[in-house]
């Protein structure tokens, strides 16, 4: 790929990133800046990746044909108006954070300016995420191609209509949260039955694990999936029995929707 990128923030999302480019040797390293208003942050990403790094966000600006805007959501609009009249002509500016538009991002660069909003999710530090990926009229298909391309290198990557980002935040962005818990829910069960804790996380993670790769690489619904572990008269049936009776899978959707609805209203608050 014959492209600079540039991250404009260097924190744990923005690391996750340049390892995926660099572990797929998509881009060397002296194709790579990162900015950061910390020292310290700043040298943990060059001594861990060997890019270029600086504390001026112009000076990434001016770098980049593909520009990552890796900040909170409440940074964008004074890193936006800082580097609007540096960035090249025909970059690429690619955001990754919750709640900001496509149309809040072009006004804010009071510009026609190819931008592609994207949400990870956490587990891309670890080089298992899973990446919702939209974009405005300015960009390319080949352009896209070359972000999702990036994407992929830490995970799975979807493009989709804008309009469906907020609830990616809820099935994937948030999700991770919620697995947290289930597994922390297994974990304690299998304790209070004798189990030891480093023994019962390992089978209670492992487990999900196994189950989430085998509705992936089957492609069979996990009803179906389900139903196979279900022995008639067995001992999972009687537990998914006492799931069920306590509401197991509408109190998953009420939370999805709950959190839906707080990103929706984080989108309206800009």
């Amino acid at each position: 790929m014959d492209k600079k990128i540039g991250f404009i923030g260097s924190g744990n999302m923005a690391q996750a990133i340049i390892g995926g480019i660099l572990n797929s040797k998509l881009v060397s390293e002296n194709n790579i800046m990162a900015s950061n208003t910390s020292e310290g942050p700043l040298q943990t990403v060059k001594n861990k990746y060997g890019i270029l790094v600086t504390a001026n966000n112009k000076e990434v600006a001016q770098f980049a044909d593909i520009l990552f805007l890796s900040v909170k959501p409440d940074a964008y609009e004074g890193v936006i108006k800082e580097i609007k009249d540096y960035i090249k002509e025909g970059v690429i500016v690619v955001t990754i954070a919750a709640g900001i538009n496509l149309k809040t991002v072009e006004v804010a660069f009071d510009k026609k300016i190819k931008i592609i909003r994207t949400m990870p999710n956490t587990p891309a530090l670890v080089g298992e995420g899973m990446s919702a990926i939209c974009y405005n009229s300015m960009v390319t298909k080949e352009e896209l191609d070359i972000v999702v391309k990036i994407f992929e290198s830490f995970g799975k990557a979807e493009v989709i209509e804008e309009k469906l980002i907020d609830v990616v935040s809820a099935v994937s962005g948030s999700s991770p949260a919620y697995v947290y818990m289930f597994i922390e829910a297994l974990t304690q069960g299998a304790v209070l039955r004798g189990l030891p804790w480093n023994k019962a996380y390992k089978f209670a993670t492992q487990a999900v694990l196994g189950s989430a790769k085998m509705v992936l690489e089957t492609g069979e619904h996990p009803a179906l999936l389900r139903d196979r572990v279900c022995s008639p008269g067995g001992s999972t049936i009687q537990g998914v029995y006492s799931l069920e009776r306590n509401n197991f899978e509408g109190i998953i959707i009420e939370a999805m929707e709950k959190c839906t609805e707080k990103v929706i209203q984080m989108s309206k608050g800009q």
